[in-house]
């Protein structure tokens, strides 16, 4: 099964370097400054869970993309969404599954519109990582998980295979109720934002 990973930043450039760690065909789709960045120094994660040097992962630009992927895991931020669907829609084959990893739910919308609701899985995550002055990945705390799942809840044959690919991500799973978690996590960033706007400061000037 070929994965394609948009974006290799801190959610996208560790999800798709545990998998190819791992051995998996997976491909970074990155910008021309990210690739030279990765070309040079190779993807590395700094994490509690171990850390990785992958030199020369496979990457490929919007301009050079023509291939079909089983997978388009999509890692961007909602405010690049359209962009990011630009880039990789020549990816996006008759049976290529898409699982967006952006937080809310608008964005099934739009990613309906623009390939048709049964292309588009559900999918979340939750990780604290971020990149450092060197580009590398940093995990800042061992917890990790992402979930996916078919929008009305079946264990389909295409999620089941997708298990077994993202099984190398300690903390990858399939979810029969995927939108209530979606939901769920939604819900839980729509309070906290509140609750920081309200006392105007950080959480961790509210906790600590």
């Amino acid at each position: 099964m070929r994965v394609l990973v948009v974006g290799a930043g801190a959610i996208g450039g560790y999800f798709g370097g545990r998998m190819l760690q791992a051995g998996r065909d997976v491909t970074l789709l990155v910008r021309p400054k990210r690739a030279a960045e990765l070309a040079n120094a190779g993807l590395v994660i700094k994490s509690p869970n171990g850390d990785v040097t992958l030199k020369k992962p496979p990457t490929v630009q919007a301009d050079r993309l023509s291939e079909k992927f089983d997978v388009v895991l999509l890692s961007c931020k909602a405010f690049d969404l359209e962009d990011a669907i630009k880039s990789f829609a020549p990816a996006v084959g008759p049976n290529t599954a898409i699982i967006p990893l952006l937080n809310g739910m608008l964005h099934l919308n739009v990613l309906d519109a623009k390939f048709s609701a049964d292309r588009v899985l559900g999918g979340l995550c939750a990780i604290a990582a971020t990149l450092n002055e060197a580009r590398e990945v940093v995990q800042l705390t061992p917890m990790q998980s992402l979930n996916f799942g078919e929008r009305d809840g079946r264990m389909s044959d295409r999620v089941r295979a997708i298990a077994e690919v993202f099984s190398s991500i300690n903390g990858a799973a399939a979810s029969e109720h995927v939108m209530q978690d979606m939901w769920e996590k939604w819900v839980f960033l729509a309070s906290l934002a509140a609750s920081t706007c309200l006392m105007r400061t950080s959480v961790g000037a509210c906790t600590g």
